[in-house]
């Protein structure tokens, strides 16, 4: 029988990556020393979680056009399924993201069939008793946040939500914040986005006022890049140490860390060994440059042995 499967509703977009020797002032110019496209967004977990394992199903929106190719190509080459029938006539959004040489980015971000999803469309990726389904707080602004709260509200029982907040989870109306958190039963999101809902500085402090917000037995995990990452379970907390590396790209560790981190529980870990693979990925993802160069589960057994 199938394990569980990591199913993602967010944005799946072509990252326009651009490397600049530094942001130019308003209204001024820099000139590039490299550009590429990628699939990015939704996509980096995806890849990240088959390549560790899992069965992966992209549940959101995916454009008829260039950028549409290319999000399904690279979903296909791991294997990763699309349930939700391809957006007629509109083609796939993109993301231009500026990385300095800190590896440091700047994002801007444009909107195309990637936020025409619809119930019925969520609908054909078929969750069931055991899978994650993964939410970003991107989703919860604009055209998709209210199909996405209807889905979620008649997902069956035993689904795991797992909410990537991003930057604007905090900031959103506090009816959909609170919607949102009562069905989730996993939160994963970075030090400054969860001291930014909890109010509070810390790993650990932030951790467990986030987890009052939660449902019972929900799980709560805290990245902090090279810091590593904390789990915070029935209660109890474990801080799991990262790998401090000389970055190249920072764009998709987060990802990568939740991908790994899911791929790990779906296929029976306990989330702490999980999270500990999941510190291994993030390491060696910020030393390649693109989102979509997640490491192999092999790749990730051979640094944990070093």
């Amino acid at each position: 029988m199938a394990g569980p499967r990591v199913i993602h509703t967010a944005q799946a977009l072509v990252d326009v990556v651009v490397e600049v020797p530094g942001l130019p002032r308003r209204g001024g110019n820099v000139m590039a020393t490299s550009s590429r496209r990628y699939a990015g967004g939704a996509v980096t977990i995806l890849l990240a979680a088959a390549r560790s394992g899992a069965e992966a199903v992209h549940a959101g929106a995916i454009g008829t056009g260039p950028n549409g190719d290319l999000v399904r190509a690279a979903l296909a080459v791991d294997g990763v399924a699309v349930s939700a029938p391809a957006v007629a006539d509109l083609d796939t959004g993109i993301c231009v993201v500026l990385v300095e040489p800190t590896a440091e980015r700047t994002f801007v971000t444009t909107q195309g069939a990637e936020r025409e999803i619809s119930v019925a469309s969520l609908d054909a990726s078929e969750p069931v008793a055991g899978d994650f389904v993964c939410v970003s707080g991107y989703s919860l602004v604009g055209r998709t946040r209210d199909p996405l709260l209807e889905w979620l509200g008649g997902l069956p029982p035993g689904v795991h939500v797992v909410l990537d907040p991003g930057a604007t989870f905090a900031e959103l109306a506090p009816r959909v914040r609170d919607a949102v958190l009562a069905r989730t039963g996993v939160w994963t999101g970075n030090a400054e986005e969860s001291e930014h809902l909890a109010g509070v500085r810390g790993m650990a402090e932030s951790a467990e006022v986030v987890a009052g917000l939660l449902p019972g037995g929900a799980v709560v995990v805290v990245r902090d890049g090279p810091r590593g990452c904390l789990v915070r379970e029935d209660g109890a907390t474990v801080v799991l140490p990262g790998h401090p590396q000389r970055p190249v790209d920072t764009n998709g560790a987060g990802d990568t860390h939740t991908g790994v981190l899911l791929a790990g529980r779906a296929a029976g870990l306990t989330w702490a060994d999980a999270a500990a693979r999941a510190n291994a990925a993030g390491a060696l993802k910020v030393t390649r440059r693109g989102p979509d160069t997640a490491p192999t589960a092999a790749e990730i057994d051979a640094f944990l042995a070093r």
